[in-house]
């Protein structure tokens, strides 16, 4: 993987924070002057919440953030101080949050782990393990909500005012194949035949149409061995942490949404199950979003997956979720990057580990 500082650069840019802002903003407002069922007194429903919920919300959030800075830790062998982490943590999450979400902010994590003194190698393996986790999070997890959530998970809905039976079906099986086999190939690259993939590789590139790519393509296969090999001799003990903790950072990251609705309105338990279970399916869908973190997507499909547990609480709701789950880290990402910048360009370069 070729680092390009300018072209890093270009993503992490505070600048960009307000491109995903106006979208976001945009269908929010479209929505509100389009949309009857929303009136203008919904507004003032955001002082209906229960301020234990949203504490608890917001509490929330945070677990899952701190659950993000120790798999970055654990991950890294503790090479990162807790104070790096942060850091690392921060951009990021603003990487992701202004890149699409198909895109995702993978190169730009190399970057800045690189820029923290881990060696190429070890920081592209550190992210592809990461990237693979959260994958196998919902590759795995998606099949086991939709049997708790069974006849639940999908709701009847309406998409873009197409009525287009189990559209948001389509949608759904759509991209969860594409991660499902993304996920699957690069697992077994990574983790059994890393050589066999490069082969694969060269093999397919070879094709005269696609030939100019074949170079690009065996760098990427170096990269995937490199990355493996990096891996290979990790204890259970790493494992097992790297494992529970990206189970606890989703599960919070969707907790926070559950917190939220009980704030408006009084769910039972297998409602609990519901939102819960369709935050993953709604995830899945975002993730083919054009839109820099999903901006407008999210805010569509927030409506079409939780309109039936919130009353006239939807749009209110919609706007906080967005408000603690994403807008926090563009900001914060602004903030913290030219300390960061300072830090890892004109301070003492670190030794690299």
């Amino acid at each position: 993987m070729r680092l390009d500082n300018k072209e890093i650069f270009k993503t992490l840019n505070p600048n960009k924070v307000w491109i995903p802002v106006l979208i976001g903003l945009g269908i929010v407002f479209l929505m509100f002057y389009t949309d009857p069922s929303i009136k203008k007194a919904d507004l003032r429903s955001v002082f209906d919440a229960s301020s234990l919920s949203i504490c608890i919300a917001i509490l929330v959030i945070f677990m899952r953030d701190a659950g993000y800075v120790f798999r970055i830790r654990e991950i890294t062998d503790k090479r990162l101080t807790w104070i790096r982490s942060i850091y690392v943590i921060i951009l990021w999450e603003f990487a992701s949050a202004v890149t699409p979400s198909i895109v995702g902010g993978t190169a730009v994590a190399v970057f800045i782990l690189h820029k923290e003194g881990i060696k190429l190698g070890k920081s592209i393996a550190f992210v592809m393990l990461t990237a693979i986790m959260d994958n196998l999070f919902f590759v795995i997890g998606a099949p086991i909500v939709l049997f708790f959530a069974q006849g639940s998970i999908f709701p009847d809905s309406k998409v873009l005012e197409l009525r287009l039976e189990n559209s948001l079906q389509y949608i759904f099986w759509f991209s969860y194949s594409l991660y499902a086999l993304y996920s699957m190939v690069m697992a077994a690259a990574l983790f059994y035949r890393p050589r066999v993939f490069k082969w694969v590789l060269l093999k397919i590139f070879s094709i005269r149409w696609i030939k100019k790519w074949k170079y690009n393509a065996g760098e990427y296969g170096n990269q995937i061995m490199e990355s493996s090999k990096e891996l290979q001799g990790k204890s259970a003990k790493y494992w097992l942490l790297i494992i529970s903790s990206t189970i606890f950072i989703w599960s919070s990251r969707y907790l926070m949404l559950n917190a939220l609705i009980s704030a408006y309105e009084s769910l039972s338990l297998i409602d609990h199950v519901i939102v819960f279970a369709r935050q993953i399916i709604m995830w899945i869908v975002m993730m083919i979003s054009p839109t820099p973190g999903s901006s407008g997507t999210a805010e569509f499909f927030f409506a079409q997956f939780f309109n039936e547990f919130l009353t006239n609480y939807t749009f209110v709701t919609s706007i906080l979720w967005r408000m603690f789950s994403y807008y926090p880290y563009l900001f914060l990402g602004a903030i913290f990057l030219p300390r960061w910048i300072r830090q890892v360009f004109f301070s003492k370069k670190r030794e690299e580990a």
